[in-house]
């Protein structure tokens, strides 16, 4: 009795150990390490530009450390990314303005809706073989988009600078070149794909450009000519699917971008490339 009362004994502190080893989480030591898993996982599309680079460097950190873990789609162009995104590939994108993303809601029956203003990077008037607004000659030539929402930023820009005068009655988020009811300066305009306008600028007098274009083609924001007034449906935005406008990840996004922690990123790292809006400052 003595030796099987002595070989129970010791058979019972493995079976204690392994129990105390199959602790459930949250519970002892593995509380504090129930408290940082993840939230949950946000997937983004991802472009070149400063948009994404700025949701990368200063938003996604915030939010890592809160327990959100992020997974990037590369996209090549802002169509492809609002396609993946109303298709529910992915589950955000930070590339557009309020005038492009309701042109495609209205073309490709999308449901995407904006959350959050974003800073902003002014779209602007440049040129290759002139140093000043001055230099604008009878029919000189002008390339800028050839999509709609940003077309209409860039005749906003020529009118801004003085050399056409624009419908007042026009759509300011659908503005054509059928809007200019006066243009002294006989100036020739072609609209052409964004990205080839930059190799293509020699060919012109003068080019307009947004922002994010004028970012990855290396162009020195400073050289513009003149800039746009961002208006309020060309401010850059957070969209996302209506249906997930009010998702907790969505607002953690929205928090973010509201932060304090983004204010000072911004304070640190604006070189004057970055319109801010006033819900951010």
């Amino acid at each position: 009795m003595k030796n099987r009362t002595k070989i129970s004994t010791l058979l019972a502190v493995p079976i204690a150990l392994l129990l105390s080893s199959c602790t459930p989480p949250g519970e002892g030591e593995g509380s504090a390490q129930a408290e940082t898993e993840s939230q949950g996982e946000i997937a983004y599309s991802k472009s070149q530009g400063p948009y994404t680079e700025l949701f990368e460097d200063a938003i996604v950190p915030i939010l890592e450390e809160d327990g959100w873990t992020f997974r990037a789609e590369e996209v090549s162009e802002l169509l492809n990314a609002n396609i993946a995104l109303n298709d529910g590939d992915v589950d955000l994108n930070v590339e557009q303005h309020t005038a492009y993303m309701d042109d495609f809601n209205a073309n490709y029956d999308g449901d995407l809706v904006a959350i959050s203003p974003i800073p902003t990077v002014p779209a602007g008037l440049y040129s290759e073989n002139h140093d000043s607004l001055d230099d604008v000659t009878q029919g000189a030539t002008v390339a800028l988009p050839d999509d709609a929402a940003n077309a209409a930023r860039c005749y906003l820009v020529l009118e801004k600078a003085g050399w056409i005068e624009i419908d007042d009655d026009a759509d300011l988020g659908n503005i054509t070149a059928d809007d200019i009811v006066e243009n002294p300066y006989d100036l020739e305009f072609t609209e052409m794909k964004s990205l080839t306008i930059p190799s293509a600028a020699p060919d012109f007098d003068f080019y307009v450009l947004t922002g994010s274009i004028v970012y990855n083609a290396g162009i020195d924001p400073s050289a513009a000519l003149e800039t746009e007034d961002i208006l309020d449906h060309l401010v850059l935005q957070v969209v996302v699917k209506e249906e997930n406008q009010d998702a907790d990840w969505a607002e953690a996004v929205v928090n973010a971008y509201h932060s304090d922690e983004f204010k000072t990123y911004m304070e640190e790292n604006n070189d004057g490339l970055w319109w801010i809006p006033e819900q951010l400052q």
